[in-house]
């Protein structure tokens, strides 16, 4: 039924009468043409990969039909940790605009892995990266400037996040800059850190609200999360 309700949501966003309910039940791949309408339109930014996008938003839709992220927010940031550190794996997409308005670096947790971010938790002091859904939440200024507090969504997976002080904020060893003398980013406590100089806006836009999906393909979290939808 869940599934249906989402196609449902995604429908109404092409179509100015809703689709009826059993041609989203006998039409599989309803999902994947309608989220590819989406997907081609968007522009900016390099755009992440379809399959990704398709999880990102699919799970972006769940969280609004189940009342865990509000209506009024169309930003979406994406983060896949399937590429090294040296890639640009961090992506914000307004999706009211179809726009990629951020393509940039992370960095990863110091526990996680060196290059490649491999190993995820969410306990208190592992230092490690969380994987799922994040919904964002208010700023603050600590020991790296403007940051923003994340609440994760995800049972197991990263719900301690706030516990764990894991927010988005700013970093030199998260820049361009670092790659260069050091050929790969610096690594953080567990946060999402972002280059410094653009963390400040992109905060400003993803602050209060709007959805952070930080993705890799681990076993675990794809048996049991309850917003990537198992017909992906």
């Amino acid at each position: 039924m869940k599934n249906v309700l989402v196609i449902l949501f995604i429908s109404g966003i092409f179509f100015s009468h809703p689709l009826k309910a059993e041609n989203c039940i006998t039409k599989p791949s309803t999902n994947s043409f309608l989220l590819g309408s989406i997907y081609n339109q968007l522009k900016g930014e390099k755009k992440p990969e379809f399959s990704l996008f398709e999880k990102a938003y699919l799970g972006y839709i769940d969280l609004k039909l189940s009342g865990l992220l509000p209506f009024s927010k169309n930003i979406i940031s994406i983060i896949d940790f399937r590429l090294p550190s040296i890639k640009k794996r961090f992506w914000v997409i307004d999706l009211k605009s179809k726009t990629v308005l951020y393509h940039t670096y992370v960095a990863h947790g110091e526990n996680s892995g060196g290059k490649y971010a491999i190993d995820f938790s969410n306990s208190e002091g592992s230092h490690q990266s969380s994987l799922g859904f994040y919904k964002t939440e208010e700023t603050y200024f600590g020991k790296n400037g403007l940051s923003l507090r994340l609440k994760g969504l995800e049972h197991g997976f990263n719900t301690n996040a706030r516990d764990r002080y894991v927010v988005l904020h700013g970093a030199t060893y998260a820049t361009e800059e670092y790659i260069r003398e050091n050929g790969v980013l610096g690594n953080s406590e567990g946060c999402p850190a972002i280059p410094t100089g653009l963390h400040v806006p992109i905060i400003n836009l993803t602050k209060e609200g709007t959805c952070l999906f930080i993705y890799f393909p681990d076993a675990s979290y794809l048996e049991s999360s309850t917003f990537i939808l198992d017909d992906l």
